[in-house]
């Protein structure tokens, strides 16, 4: 199954939602709960790699995924350098993800915009 769109990065404090829609309009939900203090940019990391680990775990194979934190985009797509160690080490994971995927696809919205 091919991933065309996916929505999600509801945080909720210590925690956030994953929606992940299909080209065949089959959505598939996560909760995810950190057990630890994450800054707002950890936060979207992991959020982040948990899509990326859960289209994986459906076999996808070509990713487009969308993200209202223009740091973590522009870091993933190269064009920004991740300099916080703790950043750098959540770099290296999506970076490493990434490539599993035949393509992978990372869109910067705006935040008023919403993900949908």
């Amino acid at each position: 199954m091919d991933i065309v769109s996916i929505w999600g990065v509801e945080l909720e404090g210590s925690g956030a939602k994953v929606i992940l829609e299909g080209s065949n309009k089959v959505m598939v939900k996560q909760s995810l709960q950190f057990e630890f203090r994450a800054s707002n940019n950890q936060a979207e990391y992991e959020e982040l790699l948990a899509r990326m680990k859960l289209a994986r775990e459906l076999g996808t194979q070509v990713l487009t995924t969308k993200s209202n934190s223009q740091l973590v985009t522009l870091q993933v797509n190269k064009e920004y350098e991740a300099k916080d160690p703790h950043l750098m080490k959540y770099w290296d994971r999506a970076r490493k993800q990434a490539v599993l995927f035949e393509k992978f696809t990372l869109i910067h919205v705006l935040r008023t915009l919403g993900l949908e």
